[in-house]
């Protein structure tokens, strides 16, 4: 029975919608503080921007977006993600379809085609966000933002945003699901840019670059809704039940 109610297009349509729902409530009931404090201020003098984050800290970055950007997400092709992305159009977020994989999953998740689209989406001004880490592959960057950086001339910021009421689903991703009426934390990093002519080493430091930020942003986000600092990228973190605080 759920298999088939979870490929009905009126079933999707209903949980995304109601997923939206749930997230305005989360977010507009949340005490947010954000570093740094003049965040948009740095970040409307680099329009448009290639915004990335970590798999499982995603669905509250629609809320990030002010009503005068244009923003589009990359969000896989999977059944399951319809859902994401009917949520995030319901919130004003435009959606690519398609996901980084290695080896030649890369074109088969539709990842080479979202790359081309998410470049042609900066080069007529549309800001794009997309997750730095691969699916299967939690907290380690892969190669697909950096390479949407070189050939887009797009500087890459990292954002990190944690809740001090959550619940962490038992997933890869270790997917933080937000609890409403707590404290909300939203932390950029440096950002990270890439020359044109970088090669594969560039594109690496560049990676690694863009890792160590979103460890370090993903550590002070934990720190300010009070809670210690995450395990390093690549460590599982435990389940756990609500967070308060």
């Amino acid at each position: 029975m759920w298999r088939r109610l979870r490929t009905s297009p009126t079933v999707r349509t209903l949980l995304g919608r109601s997923m939206a729902g749930y997230l305005r409530l989360v977010w507009r009931s949340s005490r947010v503080v954000m570093e740094p404090a003049n965040l948009y201020d740095l970040a409307d003098a680099q329009l448009p921007m290639i915004l990335t984050f970590w798999h499982g800290q995603h669905f509250l970055t629609p809320f990030l977006v002010k009503p005068y950007h244009r923003a589009k997400v990359m969000i896989s092709r999977s059944p399951d993600a319809d859902v994401n992305a009917i949520a995030a159009e319901a919130l004003g977020i435009g959606t690519v379809r398609g996901s980084g994989a290695a080896g030649r999953d890369f074109r088969v998740k539709g990842g080479f085609n979202a790359t081309l689209e998410m470049i042609r989406a900066l080069e007529e001004g549309c800001n794009v966000a997309m997750t730095a880490d691969v699916p299967k592959i939690s907290r380690v960057a892969g190669l697909g933002v950096v390479t949407i950086a070189k050939h887009s001339g797009r500087p890459i910021y990292p954002v990190a945003i944690a809740t001090s009421n959550r619940i962490l689903a038992r997933s890869w991703d270790r997917a933080a699901i937000h609890l409403p009426f707590g404290r909300a934390a939203v932390v950029a990093g440096d950002g990270v840019r890439v020359p044109a002519d970088a090669d594969a080493a560039a594109l690496e430091a560049a990676r690694a670059e863009l890792q160590r930020q979103l460890d370090t942003i993903t550590a002070r986000a934990e720190a300010l809704v009070g809670r210690s600092a995450p395990r390093p990228s690549g460590e599982r973190e435990p389940e756990a039940g609500p967070a308060h605080g």
